[in-house]
């Protein structure tokens, strides 16, 4: 049976998203990602672009809120938080008995610059956010998890 993962962030409209995605995409024999967010918002156009060039499409997801996954009665092993250091303090948690983990990226919503500017930053994050799921991945099945 697959573990469930829950990835976490504050609008569950990029980095969430993306973990998600590339959780499913390397190690889906093993785990099943979910995303949420503590105030969920709309998917990150330029989330939705990078994913696209790596041929992962993510536009049609829904966000949905930590809450409502918490409603739901769902059992997650592992809970992994994808905020940055400077919103730490407004990511949420997830009760109950699981491993957390907290891996820190950038929003890529608070990039500035043009729209390339912006949109190197979000492949930039896309790219540290697919080697940290991959390496977790290796060491969770050379574990047997």
């Amino acid at each position: 049976m697959k573990k469930k993962i829950l990835f976490i962030c504050v609008h569950n409209s990029a980095r969430s998203q993306m973990a998600e995605a590339f959780l499913n995409l390397i190690c889906s024999d093993h785990f099943e990602a979910q995303s949420a967010g503590l105030e969920p918002g709309k998917l990150n156009p330029l989330a939705v672009e990078v994913m696209r060039e790596v041929g992962i499409d993510i536009s049609k997801n829904k966000t949905q809120s930590v809450f409502d996954v918490f409603k739901s009665g769902q059992f997650f092993p592992y809970v992994i938080t994808v905020c940055d250091e400077t919103s730490a303090g407004r990511c949420p948690i997830f009760p109950g008995i699981t491993k957390r983990l907290h891996w820190s990226f950038p929003d890529p919503a608070a990039a500035t610059g043009s729209y390339e500017e912006r949109l190197r930053g979000a492949r930039t994050i896309r790219d540290q956010i697919r080697g940290r799921v991959q390496g977790w991945c290796d060491e969770m099945c050379a574990l047997g998890t």
